[in-house]
C-alpha cells in the first residue's frame, strides 16, 4: 500500500486491467475486450486499426427528414429540458435576450425568453426508422 492508501495489489485482484484507450479503462480479461471490441485495438490480421475500424463498424449515419412528420408543440419533456438548460446557461453569464425588469432568477428569465421566442436552441427528435427532425424552439407552439 502506498502513501496515499491506494493498494494497486488490490486493484489487480479485481481483475482491473489499466490499460486504457482514448481514455476509458478497461476491466476484465484484455482479449476478450479486444474481441469484444472494447478497447478498439486493430485486428492483428488486418492493416486498418484504430479510426479506419470504427468507421467500418459504425452504424449508418442518421439522416435528417425531409418532411416534418412530429407535431409543432412543445411536449413538456422537452419544455423543462430547454427551460433547464437555458436558465443554466443565464447563471453561467450568457448573454439575456429579453429586458430585465428586476429578474434575477436565471429559471424565471429563461421562462420569459421562451414566452417571447427569444431561446436560440434547438430540438432534435429522433425517430423510430433512424431519422431525426430539428425544430427551432421559437417554430415551437409553446401552448
Amino acid at each position: 500500500m502506498s502513501d496515499d492508501g491506494f493498494d494497486a495489489g488490490a486493484m489487480e485482484d479485481m481483475g482491473y486491467d489499466d490499460t486504457t484507450r482514448g481514455g476509458m479503462a478497461t476491466f476484465g480479461d484484455p482479449e476478450d475486450a479486444q474481441v469484444n471490441g472494447i478497447n478498439g485495438a486493430a485486428d492483428p490480421d488486418t492493416k486498418m486499426g484504430g479510426l479506419e475500424e470504427a468507421e467500418e463498424r459504425k452504424q449508418p449515419q442518421r439522416q435528417p427528414n425531409k418532411e416534418r412528420v412530429t407535431t409543432p408543440y412543445l411536449t413538456k419533456y422537452e419544455r423543462a429540458r430547454i427551460l433547464g438548460t437555458r436558465a443554466l446557461q443565464i447563471s453561467m453569464n450568457a448573454p439575456v435576450l429579453v429586458p430585465l425588469d428586476g429578474e434575477t432568477d436565471a429559471l424565471q428569465i429563461a421562462i420569459k425568453e421562451l414566452s417571447q421566442r427569444k431561446i436560440p436552441l434547438i430540438i432534435r427528435r429522433y425517430l423510430p426508422d433512424g431519422s431525426f427532425e430539428d425544430w427551432s424552439v421559437s417554430e415551437l407552439i409553446t401552448d
